[in-house]
Order: structure tokens, then C-alpha cells, then sequence
């Protein structure tokens, strides 16, 4: 849902929060993976959720168990490595900056949802 917000807001030239969204849509997408190790009716390990309660997309892999196919298809991948350095600083207080131009936030976009080496392409083949 994320995905297509910023998508709609790039478009209309709201530049700042479609970076913001396209971001907070990657988020998600790590969560997802998270959440994938609870099963249906089970209390989680509160190590667990207490880690996964981070907006640090790096640290977020790691809870996710991700951090090792990430440097691996990193390495086999210089798209998505480049992909992966773009996102991989984006935090929430983003929000707050007015100052997201055009070009930032195509260039972020696109390092978020690139179909072949984007990111949330990337994170979605593991939930």
C-alpha cells in the first residue's frame, strides 16, 4: 500500500513525502519478513520484538535473518548493492524535510522499487 502512495505522490510532485513513503514502504517490507517468523496464534519471543521496533532498515535485516543473503546478492549484484547504499540511511525523520527535490526522490524511488534490483524486489522474494 506504501509502495503505491509514493508512487502517487511522486507523481503529483510531492516529492518529500514520496521519498518519506517509499522508505517507510521498505520498512514494512523487512517487517513483513519479521513477522513471518511468528506463527499464527503464537506470542512472540519479546527479544525479538523488541528488536523488530526500529526504524534502522540495517538493523531491521538483521532481526529479519536477512543480513547474510543481503551481503551475498550484494556482492553477486552491483545494481542492487548500489540499490541497497541508497536505501539503507533512510530514516524517519525525513518527514520533516521540505527539501526533497525532484531528482532525489526519482533517484530514491527508483532504489526502492526498481523491478529487477530494487530493494522491496529484493525483500519481497524472502517473505
Amino acid at each position: 500500500m506504501r509502495f503505491e502512495d509514493a508512487g502517487t505522490l511522486l507523481k503529483s510532485g510531492r516529492y518529500a513525502a514520496a521519498y518519506y513513503l517509499a522508505g517507510y514502504s521498505i520498512e514494512c517490507a523487512i517487517k513483513a519478513c519479521i513477522a513471518r517468523q511468528v506463527k499464527r496464534y503464537e506470542f512472540p519471543d519479546k527479544g525479538l520484538v523488541d528488536r523488530a521496533y526500529s526504524h534502522d532498515l540495517e538493523k531491521l535485516i538483521g532481526v529479519a535473518g536477512l543480513a547474510t543473503a543481503l551481503k551475498s546478492d550484494t556482492k553477486a549484484n552491483k545494481n542492487l548493492d548500489l540499490n541497497w547504499a541508497a536505501v539503507k540511511d533512510w530514516n524517519t525523520s525525513i518527514r520533516y524535510n521540505v527539501n526533497v527535490s525532484r531528482s532525489q526522490a526519482e533517484d530514491f524511488c527508483s532504489a526502492c522499487f526498481g523491478r529487477r534490483d530494487g530493494v522491496l524486489s529484493w525483500v519481497k522474494k524472502r517473505w
